[in-house]
């Protein structure tokens, strides 16, 4: 029959149409902004820095290394690194970034610089209501403007928060297992003595 797939979709169509009316999780439009849709976990927009504990300066775990600065295919990344170093939030002195800036205009949310940062210390946001009236100064963040807590990452990707999280604990409980090996390992060996004279005893002696 001529015109029955056209009658079959225009079907399927009226359909979808009529239960948009009924069913609530057929509708396809949002009262953006009073209603939103939630975002996927893997939803990924421009990067942000990550920082443990309370104080973003402090916490902050980049320390400078400038490989996300490197990688990064449109160059929208700049760092200078300090020239001195500061405690981290464990009382480690670490280099940190002196300036971190990023041009969001500029960048193309490809997470190259995620991927290569061997510290965990950038990580892709979800926040994109970022328009601004301004072309240029107001699009470049600063390094205040990026940090953001670990708090903040585990609310947004609570699967791969969690990964970091264990793979950071692993590797501090290993190098501090190391060092408690490494004064026990250096400490010379006390030598054999004699029962009788006190003295070392001959290697070559008999029993």
């Amino acid at each position: 029959m001529i015109g029955k797939g056209i009658l079959k979709g225009m079907a399927v169509t009226a359909h979808n149409f009529v239960g948009s009316y009924f069913d609530k999780e057929r509708l396809i439009t949002v009262q953006y902004p009073e209603e939103r849709n939630p975002l996927p976990e893997n939803y990924r927009n421009f990067p942000f820095l990550v920082y443990d504990g309370k104080d973003p300066n402090a916490g902050l775990r980049c320390v400078a290394c400038k490989i996300c600065e490197k990688e990064c295919p449109p160059q929208c990344i700049y760092i200078i690194k300090s020239e001195d170093k500061k405690p981290d939030y464990m009382g480690k002195p670490q280099f940190y970034p002196k300036v971190f800036d990023i041009d969001i205009s500029v960048c193309m949310s490809c997470q190259i610089c995620v991927e290569v940062c061997p510290f965990e210390a950038i990580k892709m946001d979800k926040e994109f209501e970022l328009s601004r009236r301004e072309r240029f100064d107001a699009l470049l963040m600063r390094k205040d403007d990026l940090a953001k807590s670990n708090d903040y990452y585990r609310r947004i990707s609570p699967t791969d928060a969690a990964e970091v999280d264990a793979k950071l604990t692993a590797a501090a409980e290993a190098a501090a297992k190391k060092k408690a090996a490494a004064p026990a390992a250096a400490k010379p060996a006390t030598p054999a003595t004699s029962s009788t004279s006190g003295r070392p005893a001959p290697s070559g002696a008999s029993s």
